[in-house]
């Protein structure tokens, strides 16, 4: 399961702007991103992701995203950049 994947990847970047950088830099092997997060917030990740042909997984909550990341926050989105 893609959350399971999240959880067991030995290195992540947690938020947005982590994620931006691991995107661009090509090491994201995955963006996961909370539905519930703010477009302007998630967006231009969105894009980006769409153009670098980096798959994005959709998570229900910020809650759970942070959960995942074993974070005490929410997080509007995490990348995996190795498993």
């Amino acid at each position: 399961m893609p959350l399971q994947r999240l959880q067991a990847a030995r290195q992540r970047m947690v938020g947005t702007k982590q994620s931006l950088k691991a995107v661009e830099k090509g090491q994201a092997k995955a963006v996961y991103i909370a539905r519930d997060a703010d477009p302007h917030v998630i967006d231009p990740l969105m894009k980006l992701c769409e153009q670098k042909q980096v798959p994005v997984i959709m998570v229900d909550s910020m809650e759970m995203l942070g959960r995942l990341c074993a974070i005490k926050v929410g997080a509007a989105s995490a990348a995996i950049t190795a498993e």
